[in-house]
Order: C-alpha cells, then structure tokens, then sequence
C-alpha cells in the first residue's frame, strides 16, 4: 500500500520540522515545499492527500496561496491545516476566510496532529 502524501510548508525551523517527523510517524510520506510560491504547482504535480502550511512567512503571504489553491480546479479538493502563534487571531481568520479547513495554534500542531488530521480529512 502506498503512504499518503502530504505537502508542507513552513520556514520555521521548529515548529516545523517535528511536524514533518510527526506526519511521517502517523504514516505519511512528506513533501517539503521549498517556498509557498511554488506550493500550488507542486500540489497539482504531486496530488497530495492534504497540505499543512505555516502561516507566517516572510516572503509571501500564505493566506494568498490557500485562497488559489481552492480557485484551482485541480487542488480545491485538497484538506488545508494552517498553523500560526495564538496571537495572531488575525492571521488565523484570514486563513479560514481563505478557505484553510483546519486553523490551529502552532503550539498545538504537532502534540494533536492526528486530531487536527481526523477533522480535515472528516474522518469519524
């Protein structure tokens, strides 16, 4: 059987690579997306099972690629988990007015990964 792909994207040297540990401990191959520009094009030539992204950048706003990766036919589909610090609520709403289906705290992403897993993927 082959693991489920998952597509992140981060800056941060932590959170983020414990999150890229973690997913592959649940089980899934990891695809490091080398910056968020180049996300939705990996997205359509990858065909994840889901993307996570970090929401704080400093070279583009991320908020604006999960916005095209739902107008793009080819990656609507795709289950978005967004993380940022607690504080930034702002960044948080923007990403789920973008259309994120999971928005979460980055101090809670890698301790319940698999919760935030069930409830973008609707698995009960």
């Amino acid at each position: 059987m082959t693991q489920p792909l998952a597509l992140v994207l981060y800056e941060k040297l932590l959170p983020g690579t414990q999150l890229v540990n973690r997913l592959q401990d649940l089980g899934y191959r990891v695809l490091t997306v080398p910056g968020a520009d180049a996300l939705v094009a990996c997205a359509e030539r990858e065909q994840p099972m889901l993307v996570v992204m970090d929401l704080v950048s400093t070279r583009t706003q991320v908020t604006g690629v999960i916005a095209q990766l739902r107008y793009n036919p080819a990656t609507q589909h795709l289950p978005v988990i967004a993380f940022a610090v607690e504080k930034d609520g702002a960044l948080q709403a923007a990403a789920r007015d973008a259309g994120a289906n999971v928005v979460v705290n980055e101090g809670a992403i890698v301790s319940h990964l698999e919760q935030f897993l069930e409830q973008a993927l609707h698995l009960d």
